[in-house]
């Protein structure tokens, strides 16, 4: 008698699949993990770093159509100011000239900025004096003007080296407000307040 065998044959498709579906998404996990870690960390808003050393500035009264110049002179003798907004490790932000430009059209939209202030940033340390000084460019009254100066040390932390008023009388009127002197580390080492013409003794104006 011959014996018949059964011979029984599994079917193996369904689990080479699976192993298949599970490699693909592990693969899939992978890749995504990888462009995940890659992914830097975006910049919080609003902090941004600042690169001025110290900010020097004049405010006078809001809507005055006075137009008051800041000017200031580093130990080398370089002079940032109206006619030249940029020397050395200086720099004048922005030359205000009272009322005249304080109406802007932006996208179409006549934008008021009442505010009167120039600021002169030094973005470096220079060892020796800094001389700033103040010019009635432009007088419309007889009325001496109020002006505000400050100097102040920004790193590491915002440090107020000089605060002042100071009165412009007319036309042409130049003072000098404060001249501090700075080590090489950036440290204030003295405040003086001798006189030192810097624009109208050579005659220089708009």
């Amino acid at each position: 008698m011959l014996n018949n065998k059964l011979i029984v044959t599994e079917d193996n498709s369904g689990d080479a699949f699976t192993d298949l579906l599970f490699n693909a998404l592990l693969g899939f996990a992978f890749m995504f993990f990888i462009s995940f870690a890659l992914i830097q960390k975006p910049l919080e808003g609003g902090n941004i770093e600042s690169k001025a050393e110290f900010l020097i500035s004049v405010e006078w009264e809001d809507y005055h159509p006075d137009d008051i110049d800041l000017i200031v002179e580093d130990p080398r003798g370089n002079v940032v100011y109206f006619q030249n907004q940029q020397a050395g490790l200086m720099h004048l932000d922005r030359d205000d000239r009272g009322t005249l430009a304080d109406r802007l059209i932006i996208d179409g939209v006549n934008v008021e900025n009442p505010a009167n202030q120039e600021i002169v940033t030094i973005r470096g340390f220079m060892a020796g004096e800094y001389v700033v000084n103040l010019l009635h460019y432009k007088a419309h009254f007889s009325v001496p003007l109020k002006t505000k100066v400050k100097v102040e040390k920004i790193n590491p932390e915002v440090d107020t080296v000089y605060f002042g008023n100071h009165f412009l009388k007319e036309t042409g009127d130049e003072l000098t407000a404060v001249r501090f002197f700075l080590d090489e580390k950036g440290n204030v080492e003295d405040l003086n307040y001798s006189q030192k013409l810097l624009i109208t003794k050579s005659g220089v104006l708009k």
